[in-house]
């Protein structure tokens, strides 16, 4: 079983293709909707790092076995304190153009020292809502550079306010819980949000198991969803 988390602005529905995608390739899998996504009534103010594992908890605890975990962007700051809480129930990690943070280290923090990256430059606060946005007119640049123009747009849509808390807050993880667990590392070489020197970077700070690059931005789930899950079953071989 593959439960898939979001990143930044995003929701479930941007794993859809992949999804299927794995459907047909036999994989069962589950894309969890973050807390403050649309329909959600909580306070986006009041939501936390805490707040979005235990969301990720709870889907993984509707799985019989111990499951792959799978994070996008800022869900590789959740899948490691995800992990760094429940390793026995999960079976590998899977960061895709994700943070992958040394302990004590925040998304913020990241994301300030990477100065091939635009997003930090496009990204407006709303201090009242403790709630943060990209600008419109560089959404598909930094996400869907080689997404056609229609999904670009129809994703540019859905996206949300997202809440600060959670990218501000530093993961703490451990050698003994969270470093037990297997982890990969999908690398997009096209990527103007995570830029790929940063993401090298990350990989040499902290160390992944494995390495595999896709030619892409940093949404190959719009992209190239069939070849981002074939990716996915390879890396459990």
């Amino acid at each position: 079983m593959f439960v898939l988390v979001h990143g930044a602005w995003h929701g479930a529905w941007c794993w859809e293709q992949v999804e299927h995608q794995l459907g047909e390739l036999g994989a069962a899998s589950v894309a969890v909707d973050l807390p403050g996504r649309s329909g959600d009534l909580q306070s986006v103010a009041a939501l936390t790092l805490d707040s979005y594992v235990d969301h990720v908890v709870a889907a993984i605890d509707a799985s019989p076995e111990p499951v792959v975990l799978v994070g996008h962007s800022l869900g590789g700051l959740v899948i490691s304190q995800t992990a760094e809480r429940i390793p026995e129930k999960i079976s590998s990690l899977v960061y895709l153009c994700a943070m992958l943070l040394q302990d004590g280290q925040s998304t913020i923090d990241a994301s300030v020292n990477d100065p091939d990256s635009q997003l930090m430059a496009n990204i407006s606060l709303d201090e009242g809502s403790a709630a943060s946005s990209v600008a419109a007119s560089a959404v598909r640049d930094l996400f869907y550079g080689d997404c056609t123009v229609e999904a670009s747009d129809m994703a540019t849509r859905l996206l949300v306010r997202e809440p600060v808390g959670p990218a501000s807050t530093p993961v703490n993880v451990t050698a003994e819980r969270w470093g037990s667990v297997p982890r990969s590392y999908i690398l997009c070489t096209q990527d103007r949000a995570i830029s790929p020197a940063q993401q090298r970077a990350m990989i040499a700070s902290v160390g992944v198991d494995r390495v595999v690059e896709m030619d892409s931005s940093h949404s190959p789930f719009i992209s190239q969803p069939e070849r981002l899950a074939a990716l996915l079953i390879d890396l459990q071989d």
